[in-house]
């Protein structure tokens, strides 16, 4: 008999309590006999320059796992890392099922916000065709595509916060811990994940690393704008003119940066 193998797309940014719950009751329910967290590298609709770093997401997740209560059968991977970018799950799904297919049986979950945009999904109706879809409900999206051909999970965990709201907590320096696992919570704040400190290390790195895209200055220089320092903001700014002179983003902000100069030492700008 196949092994049923849950698969459960994300990308997880980071891991929190919501997605182990949900793994959870997949198994408290039987709903398969192992659940595998996709780690999703590059999602086709979110292509935002400082998603956090694949490895960074997968070594959280890894902790968040072990500290499930099936750490054994709920487990992250990494096989979107080694797949064409960008991340489509009918890929992924050829691959598993091509590689694992005599001895693996797959079925899919996802969120009724994922689900909403699912016709825009690469060959959706062959996924329709060929695979179990669960779809657990999400505040705000009900189920109204394809409802008739996939299973709805009415009574799965419902959690209140996302992944968005765990990275803006940490921003504004208030408490997670009710949100994800204490190991991940450790993780985050030892490698000063979603800080502003943290973010000008990292964008840093991938500069002086020969990435030289004008968002990463523009990014970076956000950060200085948080931090008051305007030398290395208006720096920023510029060197992402200089590379795309028609950048307004980058232009706005040089613009802003100066105002707020001028209106704080006038007697320097305006003697």
């Amino acid at each position: 008999m196949k092994k049923r193998m849950l698969l459960y797309f994300g990308s997880f940014d980071p891991i929190h309590n919501g997605h182990i719950a949900l793994a959870e009751y997949a198994l408290d329910n039987d709903l398969a006999d192992e659940v595998a967290l996709i780690i999703s590298p590059q999602n086709p609709f979110k292509t935002d320059v400082l998603q956090t770093p694949e490895y960074t997401r997968y070594e959280m997740a890894e902790l968040a796992c072990k500290e499930s209560r099936y750490a054994e059968r709920i487990k992250p991977s990494v096989v979107e890392f080694v797949l064409e970018k960008p991340s489509y799950t009918i890929n992924t799904l050829d691959f598993l099922r091509k590689n694992n297919g005599d001895e693996m049986e797959f079925s899919i979950i996802t969120g009724s916000d994922i689900w909403a945009r699912f016709d825009e999904w690469k060959e959706y109706e062959r996924i329709l065709n060929e695979y179990k879809i669960y779809v657990y409900p999400r505040k705000g999206y009900a189920v109204e595509k394809f409802r008739e051909r996939v299973t709805i999970l009415e009574d799965a965990p419902f959690v209140e916060f996302s992944s968005t709201q765990v990275r803006e907590r940490v921003e504004r320096k208030e408490d997670i811990s009710m949100m994800v696992s204490p190991s991940v919570c450790d993780y985050i704040v030892k490698n000063q994940l979603w800080t502003v400190e943290g973010r000008i290390v990292r964008l840093t790195s991938m500069i002086d690393g020969g990435d030289k895209r004008p968002e990463l200055y523009i990014e970076r220089g956000k950060s200085y704008f948080q931090r008051n320092e305007w030398g290395n903001a208006i720096n920023d700014f510029n060197r992402a003119k200089a590379i795309d002179p028609e950048n307004n983003e980058a232009q706005q902000l040089l613009d802003m940066a100066y105002e707020i100069l001028s209106f704080r030492y006038k007697d320097i700008y305006n003697p």
